[in-house]
């Protein structure tokens, strides 16, 4: 009788292990055509496995025509085309875990997102309900290519009323966040003639103009944001700014800046600006700074946003507004994508809007952010660590520039701090171009998500490490 040697392994179920490990065993050429193979109840006395579970493995080898059961007879093995690279492996291949190669830190200053407490559970919660007893057939269909219209509207508010921007709910696209918008982005301009972006800056999104076969052209900034003499040396067709809250220096450009860039992009019929507005509801201390949409006249001014800052980035609900002869062209040639967020958190991020739920929590944020800043300067402050350490650009958003001085070295500094289970991000890494690093020790600390207690400790626990 022919022996099948099969060690059960894993936490799949034994039919589907059984049914995987002879349908190798036939692509691999060690189970010939014709050849007859035991009994369910012989297979499964010999592998002490019920005769369900070998039922089951011959029944879906048989379906899809490895095996073929003759009455009376048994199963015998048909003719398969044999894979002999199959012959050293596995039925299933041993496939290692993603590593990520990070050590656990009890403090992180990422920049990513705000405070998960903050978030208006049970709010949300509410309007969920509501959202499955009113839209229950809504849900089911698919949404809109550009987005849920309710949605749409309510962003359309929400600018005006922040932002000063007047636009018309056909201008605005909903997506799965930045990422996937600029994505998007890269197809509907085209990705010839280069991408400009400021350096330094967030490197993903020159990841993903790299990854679109688009041409990145960093860019040096000065105390006013991004050159634009460079920019014109660079020949680049497409400008990604934050210009309202630069990431990750906190520079603010101003408005003759800001008409310098619209200029430029009206010198050529294809040149766009691409705003990312990615934090601007957290502005401390005057007026939000107006966006740069609203300054545009001749349809050059994309802009860009998201709810990760202000509400949590695991809605993966972001927003873009097209000029109307962008809006076109994007109707005619990429509207055949679907609506890459689900109807029902669309309609819920709707009623949140609409009901004025998001203003509340937009102001609530905002005062509890501004006090965490004000602790993190006063734990410097408390722990001795502000002699050799000072702040910058931490007037907006949820994150400041710490510069150190120290003998030390900024590798031997972010060791240290590692091993007493900090994580800190320096500057440099945000970086596009070797020659224009850092030249100082200087960190991105996002504190969003610390507590004024892990302030303490954070700080207290640098002191100890790096003044001694």
């Amino acid at each position: 009788m022919l022996s099948l040697p099969f060690v059960p392994a894993g936490r799949q179920p034994l039919y589907l292990q059984l049914y995987q490990y002879i349908r190798s065993e036939a692509e691999a050429g060690h189970l010939v055509s014709g050849e007859k193979l035991p009994s369910k109840r012989q297979l499964a006395k010999q592998l002490k496995l019920s005769v369900v579970t070998v039922e089951g493995a011959y029944s879906q080898l048989v379906a899809e025509g490895y095996l073929e059961s003759r009455d009376r007879s048994g199963y015998y093995v048909l003719p398969v085309a044999v894979r002999p690279e199959l012959a050293a492996q596995s039925p299933v291949p041993n496939v290692p875990p993603l590593q990520d190669g990070e050590r656990h830190y009890r403090f992180d200053f990422a920049t990513s997102g705000g405070d998960p407490s903050s978030f208006p559970f049970s709010t949300w919660a509410k309007l969920s309900r509501e959202v499955l007893s009113s839209r229950d057939q809504a849900l089911l269909s698919a949404a809109h290519p550009q987005g849920v219209p309710e949605l749409r509207e309510a962003i359309v508010r929400h600018l005006y009323q922040f932002r000063g921007i007047r636009v018309s709910p056909e201008q605005v696209i909903v997506g799965a966040g930045s990422e996937f918008l600029s994505t998007l982005l890269v197809q509907l301009l085209g990705n010839q003639g280069g991408y400009a972006l400021e350096d330094p800056g967030y490197g993903k999104i020159a990841r993903i103009f790299q990854a679109n076969g688009a041409r990145v052209c960093p860019i040096p900034l000065d105390g006013q944001g991004l050159r634009v003499d460079r920019l014109e040396e660079s020949g680049a067709r497409v400008v990604h700014i934050t210009p309202s809250h630069h990431f990750p220096l906190g520079t603010v450009m101003p408005i003759s800046r800001r008409i310098q860039l619209l200029e430029w992009a009206g010198q050529a019929p294809d040149r766009y600006i691409i705003e990312d507005d990615y934090d601007s509801e957290f502005r401390f201390s005057g007026r939000p700074i107006p966006a740069l949409q609203g300054l545009d006249r001749e349809g050059r001014v994309i802009y860009l946003n998201t709810f990760a800052k202000s509400l949590a980035p695991s809605l993966r609900i972001g927003y873009m507004v097209l000029p109307v002869p962008l809006l076109e062209r994007y109707r005619k040639e990429l509207l055949f994508y679907s609506s890459t967020v689900p109807s029902f958190e669309q309609y819920t991020l709707a009623l949140f809007m609409e009901r004025g739920h998001l203003d509340r929590h937009i102001a609530r944020t905002r005062s509890r952010y501004q006090a965490r800043y004000a602790a993190l300067l006063r734990a410097a402050e408390d722990s001795g660590l502000s002699r050799m350490c000072s702040f910058s650009g931490g007037e907006a958003g949820l994150h400041l520039l710490m510069t150190v001085k120290s003998p030390r070295s900024q590798p031997e500094l972010t060791r240290l701090a590692a091993e007493a289970g900090i994580r800190l991000y320096p500057l440099d890494t945000y970086y596009l171009c070797e020659l224009s690093k850092d030249r100082f020790c200087t960190y991105v600390m996002g504190y969003g998500k610390m507590s004024e207690g892990d302030l303490q400790d954070v700080f207290k626990l640098l002191s100890t490490i790096w003044l001694f």
